[in-house]
């Protein structure tokens, strides 16, 4: 019986080193992130842009970057003030402005074979009920979706991909910094896990139960 339990111990240790290292290579998603500016401050915004309706003399941000999580997301880069931003974009009656802040990350964080641009920060001017979107069409062309609306692009940055995975091998270090990132729908290895440690034990279970029967 000794056997038994030792081979169902090394099984559940050796299914969990291989869930740690599964975890440990998935370093996150490449993708854009979406940030509202209140005062000094970024937050993560909880709608996307095509659903956020900012009112005029807002701030909003893009970052393009590898995130695991929203905790790990990186913020836009720069001081995101208004007043600079739209300085030389007048306020017009039927109009709104609305400050783009577009960080196109890092060298890291970038797909291969591509370089990211320097970052932007741009005045829209749109119509009263115009979306995020609708700013980031008016001052970032080209944009590009996917065929979930993902947007994948934004001044036709990058090139290539959409939110893809970047395993941790193919990620360089990045510096700290912080949407929610796309969910993995890979296989886990909960259910392998939970599968093995039944198996073993179930086994166990039996040959307790053949030797009681035996003795």
């Amino acid at each position: 019986m000794t056997s038994v339990r030792r081979a169902a111990a090394l099984l559940v240790a050796s299914l969990l080193v291989l869930a740690a290292a599964a975890e440990a290579q998935a370093a996150g998603y490449r993708y854009w992130s979406f940030w509202d500016r209140s005062g000094d401050r970024w937050t993560y915004a909880t709608q996307g842009p095509a659903s956020e309706r900012p009112d005029d003399g807002s701030v909003q941000g893009f970052r393009f970057a590898v995130s695991a999580d929203s905790s790990d997301a990186d913020r836009p880069r720069g001081t995101a003030d208004f007043g600079s931003i739209c300085a030389k974009t007048p306020a017009k009656a039927g109009t709104k402005r609305v400050a783009l802040v577009l960080d196109f990350g890092t060298r890291a964080d970038a797909p291969s074979g591509e370089i990211p641009p320097a970052a932007r920060e741009v005045c829209a001017r749109v119509s009263p009920d115009a979306s995020t979107a609708d700013a980031l069409a008016e001052a970032a062309k080209p944009l590009r979706y996917d065929t979930n609306a993902l947007l994948c692009a934004i001044a036709g940055y990058p090139a290539r991909g959409c939110g893809e995975q970047v395993a941790a091998d193919d990620k360089a270090e990045k510096p700290s910094g912080k949407q929610a990132a796309p969910k993995d729908d890979g296989p886990s290895l909960g259910l392998p896990l939970g599968i093995g440690v039944v198996a073993v034990l179930g086994g166990a279970a039996f040959w307790q139960a053949r030797r009681r029967r035996n003795a």
